[in-house]
């Protein structure tokens, strides 16, 4: 059982400010429990006494009805100050862990980074499971710190029998509570490792519905899901059966603590060898002091969940960013030297290249599926770091370039687009900082401006997700005003004419051509009309081949 994981303090600066509230108003709380029990004993006792007794107590200042009440309700308003604190420590913690790891796989890239369904289970309903672990988990720790030491402190002149006796038996409930989190941490990392895979293959089987239905395969994937489902099901059932099984053991042992303390109150009450205040008193912080443990142990389940989201963010977080220095790029030749790329898991080189690109020339990548166009593409980008070898562009290495000013100097044009839910125009822009003309020049230097005019609202057009309601092509030709746009010396292509008609494809090249004046065009290709655009062929067949 983990009290406070020291990353939630480096990666969410609100937990600090957060951690320091909880601990004054545990102080207060504790504090204003000790004051009740004392307050309510007293009060109890002067009810036994007879009148004149009572009379001489009040005179005496004895405790009032006012007194105690202003006592419960200044714990009400402390309690209330917490439920508010957490909560809003809660949601900033989760906004700061949200944004860095947006950030963080921004700048990472595709490479390295888990799948899209595991991303959003995480930042979504993974993240917002932490709403348990600060509005009732980390209070109750903080709770069963203060409280029990406090309140032993307080017993302590009273009555050193019972206060031996709770301080005997507390330890038994934060022992019970490890050997129960040790085997419950497991669980719940594989519980929510279950529901990541699940909204995985949900999300892969929604965005592939056509192709399924026309193969006739959605029965079969239905299947899978339904099997994960049970999975899911079936690991949940056991989590919460260990958490209903736990909290029973820890309300068994506080209960036989309390009583036994109670049995030894009540005798030594019935031989006079203790008075009725000091029983009262003892009796009623008696329970108050197992009460925190009890509740860390309750509400620990509850938040287990959200602590293996934040670990899995956590190990996201850590994973390093690709790194660059603060050289700034400029124009020349880049040059592959002896590259080689190898992946893990996979037997061979994923890319051997070892060529001159002329500043200015356009060069076609070629070869059969697997030989490495689109590696080098990445290894252009920075997503991928060669395992062998070195890139460099105007005689400086890729390593020593400021990456972000390097990646400015690039327009990409992937196999397959990602055109976002929002506008057309905002599509286009991107980056939000062209006007309304060069968008529009940019849309019909790509041969777009066309098809755009005929959508309801022009390039005020909403799309659906991924494109949704344009044709390849059209998809396609987007993505190429984005590069006319950007107006980038270096311009990559990925197979742009991959499963287009010839009308379509032989459109899309007539755009290219345009693009390619005047710029450094890197081509990933297999269509012969679309190499014979290149002033140069390189052929990657050699990475097939096992060195």
């Amino acid at each position: 059982m983990k009290p406070l994981d020291p990353r939630l303090l480096g990666y969410a600066r609100a937990t600090r400010a957060y951690l320091a509230a909880t601990v004054v108003l545990g102080v207060v709380h504790a504090g204003l429990l000790v004051a009740q029990a004392t307050l309510l004993a007293a009060a109890i006792t002067a009810v036994f006494l007879d009148g004149a007794a009572i009379t001489e107590s009040r005179a005496a200042g004895m405790p009032t009805p006012a007194a105690l009440a202003l006592v419960v309700v200044a714990r009400s308003a402390v309690a209330w100050a917490q439920e508010v604190t957490s909560a809003r420590a809660a949601a900033a913690v989760k906004s700061q862990l949200r944004r860095r790891l947006l950030a963080h796989v921004a700048a990472r890239g595709p490479a390295g980074v888990p799948s899209s369904g595991e991303i959003a289970t995480l930042a979504g309903d993974g993240l917002d499971a932490l709403d348990a672990y600060f509005a009732r988990y980390l209070p109750q720790l903080v709770l069963a710190v203060l409280v029990p030491g406090l309140l032993l402190v307080r017993l302590l002149p009273a009555d050193l029998i019972a206060t031996v006796t709770i301080a005997v038996t507390l330890p038994l409930i934060p022992l019970f509570m490890v050997l129960v989190g040790r085997h419950t941490e497991a669980r719940n990392r594989r519980q929510f490792r279950l529901l990541a895979r699940l909204s995985h293959h949900f999300l892969d089987v929604v965005a592939g519905l056509p192709t399924l239905k026309l193969f006739g395969r959605a029965r079969v994937q239905a299947g899978i899901i339904r099997r994960i489902s049970d999975d899911q099901r079936r690991h949940t059932m056991r989590t919460l059966r260990t958490a209903f099984l736990s909290s029973l053991v820890l309300e068994l042992l506080a209960t036989l603590s309390v009583a036994l303390v109670a049995v030894g109150i009540g005798l030594r009450l019935v031989h006079g060898d203790l008075d009725l205040a000091t029983a009262l008193l003892v009796l009623i912080l008696a329970p108050e002091a197992y009460r925190p443990l009890r509740e860390v142990g309750a509400n620990y389940h509850a938040s287990a969940e959200g602590l293996a989201a934040a670990e899995e963010v956590f190990a996201i977080l850590e994973t390093p960013l690709p790194t660059g220095g603060t050289v700034p790029p400029r124009a020349g030749d880049i040059v592959f030297d002896r590259v080689v790329v190898r992946y893990p898991g996979r037997a061979g080189a994923a890319l051997r290249l070892d060529a001159t690109i002329r500043a200015g020339e356009v060069v076609a990548l070629t070869g059969p599926s697997g030989c490495g166009k689109s590696t080098a593409l990445a290894v252009l980008l920075g997503f991928v770091t060669p395992s062998a070898g070195t890139v460099s562009a105007g005689g400086v290495p890729l390593t020593d370039l400021d990456l972000a000013a390097w990646r400015r100097r690039i327009a990409w044009v992937p196999q397959r687009p990602h055109l976002f839910a929002c506008s057309v125009y905002e599509n286009i822009a991107l980056t939000g900082n062209a006007d309304g003309p060069e968008v529009v020049a940019a849309a019909r230097k790509a041969d777009a401006d066309g098809f755009v005019q005929q959508l309801p609202e022009a390039y005020a057009t909403v799309l659906g997700d991924a494109g949704t309601g344009l044709s390849a092509g059209q998809r396609q030709r987007i993505a190429l005003a984005r590069a006319f746009l950007r107006d980038a010396p270096i311009v990559l292509l990925d197979e742009p004419t991959a499963n287009l008609d010839t009308e379509t494809a032989a459109g899309v090249m007539d755009a290219i051509r345009r693009l390619a004046r005047g710029r450094t065009v890197i081509i990933a290709a297999h269509r012969p009309e679309l190499i014979a655009l290149a002033d140069r062929v390189i052929d990657l067949t050699d990475a097939l081949v096992p060195a």
